[in-house]
Formats: C-alpha cells, sequence, structure tokens
C-alpha cells in the first residue's frame, strides 16, 4: 500500500472522549492485572489509531497548506487535542494510582512513568484554551511561512525556493537572494512579532495557572527532561562557549580566506569555497535511487528499511508552493510506517537532510514493536542523536551524492557541525531569557538576541541588512515559535553524532543500532551510556570531544 492509499477518518471529539472514559472505567474496576493489563493494552492500541488519524492530518496539511479540507481538519486538530488531552489526563491518573501500577513497573519501561508523571503537572483543563491558542498561533506561523511570494529578477520563490540562490557561487547573485530573502522577513516583521508575543503570553498564562514561575520550569516538563535541568544546560552552554566559540571562528576566518575575502558578510555564510558549494550531481529521484544503493551496503538492516521507504512513497522531499517550511520524520502507527518530509532544493542541505531524517525513521522502523507505543521514541534530544549520527554514518557514500566534490562535502559537513553548536545554544539561552522576561516586547527581544549573538556568534556582519543588525534572524527559526526550548536537544545530539564519528572500532554501527532499538525505554543520560558514548552535558565532555575533531579539521586541506 502507498502513502497516498492511507486512509485518513475523521473523529467526532464525544466519540474519543466516550471511548477513553470507557477505558478509564475499565481500568478503575479490574479485579485483577490480567484485566488491567488487557485495558492497558487496548487503550495504548486506541491511542495507535487516534495518532495516526491526527498524523496523517498533519502530514497531508504541511505538504499543501492551502488543500481546504485538510487546512479544515488541522483547525479541528488544534482545538479538540487540548480537550480530549483532560480525558486522557484523568485517565493516566488512574493508572497512576492503581494499585496495579507497581506490578506494570515490571512489564513497562520506566520512561513511559516518568512522562506520565510530568504530564501530570503539566496539564489541566483550566489551560486547556491556553493549549488551544498556541495551537492556533504555531499553526499561523507555518501557514505564513509557507505563503511567502518573493519577487526577484522576473520570478517568484518561496523562502525555500530562494536558498540555491543564496549559496550561488556568483557573489551578485546570493547577495541579491540574501536581501531578498530577509527583506520578506522584514516585511512581514510586524506579523511575525505579534505571534510570537502572543505565544509567548499565552506559554506565560499557562505556566502560572498550573503554579510556576514562568514557562521555563513547565516548558523543561513538557519536553520529558528526566535526568538533567535549567543549570545542567546553562554549564552546557558555558562549555560551548569556552571550548567551541573559538574553533568556530577559526573556522570562520579560515572560510574567508578561502573565499578570497576581507570579511564575511551575511551573503557568504553560507558559502564554503570560492567554487561555490558541493551540490548533488542528481536530482530527488537519482538521490534516493543512490540512498538505497548506500544504505544496502551500510548493513542488511539499513537496506531493508529504505527500501520500505521507497516501496510505500512514505518520502516528499521537494519543495513546491504552499509547502510549509523545513523537514521532518513522523511516524503512523497504524501503518508501522516512518514518514519524511523535506524542501528540497538541490543544494547540499538536500543529502545532508535525507540522510538525517532518515536517522530518524530508521531509529523508528527499529523500535516500532515497543510498547507501550508512547516509548517507541525516546525524548527530542535522543531522537537526534539517530538523525545527526546517520548523517556522519553515511560519509564514506559521499562520493555517489557529491563525485569529486565529495571530501569538500565532508569538510564543510564537519566544520558545520563545529559552527552550529554556538548557534543552537545562542536559540537556548535567547529563549530562557524570553520565557523570563515575558513582559518584554518586541523590540526588547530582538535586541537581547543581537546581543546575545555576538557572544555566540561574533563575526556576524549585517552590514546593508538592518534587519538582521536590529537582531532579527531569530523570526526564520521554526523551532523558536512552535517547540520552545527544543533546540538546544540538536546540540547535545551533535556532540554525540561528533563521538560516533570519532571512533573507529569496529562496534560503533552495532552500538549506534542498538541505541536506535532501545527506542524510548530510557531517559537521555542513560541511552548515551547504553551507545558507548560521553554525555554531553558532564564536564569536560566537549574538550575531549573537540579535540580530535580540530584535529582533523587542522590537517584538512580546505
Amino acid at each position: 500500500m502507498k502513502f497516498n492509499e492511507y486512509t485518513y477518518s475523521h473523529m467526532e471529539k464525544q466519540d474519543i472522549q466516550q471511548q477513553v472514559e470507557s477505558f478509564k472505567q475499565r481500568l478503575e474496576t479490574a479485579d485483577s492485572y490480567a484485566q488491567f493489563k488487557a485495558a492497558f493494552d487496548e487503550l495504548d492500541a486506541y491511542d495507535q489509531k487516534l495518532e495516526s488519524n491526527v498524523t496523517l492530518c498533519q502530514i497531508r496539511h504541511s505538504i499543501n497548506t492551502k488543500d481546504p479540507f485538510y487546512q479544515q481538519e488541522n483547525d479541528y486538530w488544534d482545538q479538540v487535542l487540548p480537550e480530549i488531552q483532560s480525558n486522557f489526563h484523568q485517565t493516566d491518573a488512574v493508572i497512576l494510582q492503581s494499585p496495579y501500577c507497581e506490578q506494570l513497573k515490571k512489564d513497562v519501561p520506566i520512561t513511559y512513568f516518568l512522562a506520565k508523571e510530568m504530564d501530570q503537572e503539566t496539564f489541566s483543563d483550566a489551560i486547556i484554551p491556553e493549549l488551544q491558542k498556541e495551537n492556533e498561533l504555531s499553526s499561523q506561523y507555518q501557514a505564513l511561512i509557507a505563503s511567502s511570494q518573493i519577487d526577484l529578477d522576473g520570478k517568484v520563490y518561496t523562502l525555500s525556493q530562494l536558498e540555491p540562490l543564496m549559496t550561488a557561487k556568483d557573489r551578485n547573485i546570493r547577495k541579491g537572494a540574501t536581501k531578498a530573502y530577509w527583506g520578506w522577513f522584514d516585511q512581514h516583521q510586524d506579523d511575525l512579532n505579534k505571534i510570537y508575543d502572543r505565544l509567548v503570553k499565552t506559554r506565560d498564562t499557562m505556566a502560572k495557572k498550573l503554579g510556576y514561575k514562568n514557562y521555563i520550569e513547565l516548558g523543561y516538563k513538557r519536553m520529558y527532561r528526566f535526568d538533567y535541568d535549567q543549570k545542567d544546560v546553562a554549564n552546557y552552554r558555558k562549555q560551548i562557549v569556552d571550548v567551541v566559540v573559538p574553533i568556530a571562528q577559526q573556522l570562520y576566518e579560515r572560510q574567508t580566506k578561502r573565499l578570497g575575502l576581507d570579511q564575511l558578510y551575511t551573503w557568504d555564510e553560507k558559502v564554503e569555497f570560492k567554487e561555490g558549494n558541493p551540490t548533488p550531481i542528481d536530482d530527488i529521484d537519482g538521490l534516493c535511487q543512490s540512498a538505497l544503493q548506500m544504505y544496502q551496503e551500510l548493513s542488511p538492516s539499513t537496506g531493508t528499511f529504505f527500501q520500505y521507504m521507497l516501496d510505500h512513497d512514505l518520502m516528499d522531499l521537494e519543495a513546491k508552493p504552499n509547502k510549509a517550511p523545513g523537514g521532518y520524520c513522523t511516524y503512523i502507527p497504524s501503518y508501522k510506517s516512518p514518514f519524511i518530509f523535506a524542501n528540497g532544493n538541490h543544494t547540499n542541505q538536500d543529502v545532508e537532510t535525507l540522510t538525517h531524517e532518515a536517522g530518524h525513521a530508521y531509529q523508528v522502523y527499529c523500535s516500532q514493536d515497543i510498547r507501550p507505543s508512547e516509548c517507541i521514541w525516546p525524548t527530542y534530544e535522543s531522537c537526534e542523536i539517530h538523525s545527526m549520527s546517520m548523517e556522519f554514518f553515511t560519509h564514506p557514500w559521499m562520493d555517489r551524492f557529491f563525485g569529486n566534490k565529495a571530501d569538500a562535502y565532508r569538510f564543510a559537513h564537519v566544520s558545520g557541525a563545529i559552527k552550529f553548536l554556538p548557534y543552537g545554544a545562542l536559540v537556548d539561552h535567547f529563549q530562557h531569557e524570553v520565557y523570563a522576561h515575558p513582559q518584554w516586547g518586541p523590540l526588547r527581544r530582538m535586541d537581547r538576541w543581537r546581543q546575545l549573538e555576538k557572544q555566540y556568534l561574533p563575526h556576524k556582519n549585517y552590514e546593508e541588512i538592518p534587519f538582521l543588525e536590529n537582531g532579527g534572524w531569530w523570526m526564520r527559526q521554526l523551532h523558536i515559535f512552535m517547540d520552545p526550548f527544543y533546540y538546544i536537544d540538536y546540540t547535545l545530539a551533535q556532540v554525540c553524532a561528533l563521538e560516533f564519528w570519532c571512533r573507529k572500532d569496529d562496534h560503533v554501527l552495532k552500538d549506534y543500532q542498538h541505541l536506535c532499538s532501545l527506542g524510548g525505554t530510557l531517559p537521555f543520560r542513560q541511552l548515551v551510556k547504553a551507545a558507548g558514548l560521553i554525555v554531553p552535558l558532564d564536564p569536560g565532555c566537549l574538550a575531549k570531544t573537540m579535540k580530535p575533531v580540530y584535529h582533523w579539521l587542522t590537517k584538512a586541506k580546505y
């Protein structure tokens, strides 16, 4: 069965609520563990059905945000999901308070209970209006970005379609494209600021209704941060400033010299080489066929997985009008199908995104039989280890994608991983500042972004683009709007991926595959250790990890 044959079914709120209530009653009245466990398992199966319908709606809406049916259904779920969350919340409480709970802990991963306990602390019926508003505003942001229509030299582009021009070999082309790209954000900054301002205040209200000082603590619990806290993250960000920022600045200086420039301007940052960045030698279909051969050679398991993705049309990879921004991998439980969404635009990012999202998809493919189904995925920072590590595991096959530019791609990829860490820490630091000061207005937030940018990315030169000099860059970062506090997760995972890349032992791929098979059955720190890696939050991890990476970069010819 192909993806376009997967059936979406509208589900009425009342029917869902009645069904969940019936499971709640069965769990409450069970007079044996066998009865309790049967109700628990059937609830999980029903949850998979519900999740499959919601996910199908979200995928099809993101592929075409103007599709009237899925736009209407997406709006419906934005309103309904917070309301039915109340029913699940009550049912979860019954499970946690049941006399059979201790026996259930012998059959179910500990992370299930950790998550459910946090859920009890992050929801009440009182915040349903705020949850609905949060969903509505997030959809508004996504729709606004997807609607972008930018005139440049007689042609019309979306933001995603402009990006190849922003990395053009011809400096005048990329300068014009970069100015047009940021010009769109400048023209829409009032709308973007209003959406974000309302999101911040909505989340702050939510936190205060639940008894928190501000959204930060609530946000951490919503992210299921089981085994680290704000202090751990702040110390980790300091490691990045002390260890990584100096290395990144050296890389920017090398880049400036390679390009033959006196200064690196905004329109130069995305270009690593004077002759232009490596670009894929094939179109999207060709990339997929090369990827299939690559994954078949990497291991039998990865080959079978990617063939499944192709056979069922479980990827939508090309940028097109009205398509939502970004890339993601999700999972449709009823069909045991991962799904990869991307906005390919014939840049090196096409390969990076494909391997990244394939890492996510491979993990959920490996762990899909874990029950309850909520433990198939780990928490976000652990999820990103699978994806970012896959980018590095596929390095030996880059010749198939980039031909004689493969070495240049590999250098740019490793260099980019280092440059990314300060940016990821900046995004996280900014969000902590914003949610600690929800009363700030748009100008104060933009000013604070620019101040932090000078700490984490001191090389930034925004001459001729006043919107960026005034602190507007963050408006392009989807996660800041839609997934608060997510972004530091990418940096934690990036460090783990670099640890995998530095390892030369025969067991490294087996350790990675073992990590994938564990899914979400352990908290972050335990998963990292199970993969034979050092936890990035631990003191000294970054200094130890960066040493071999820095050595490799200094030996590279670029």
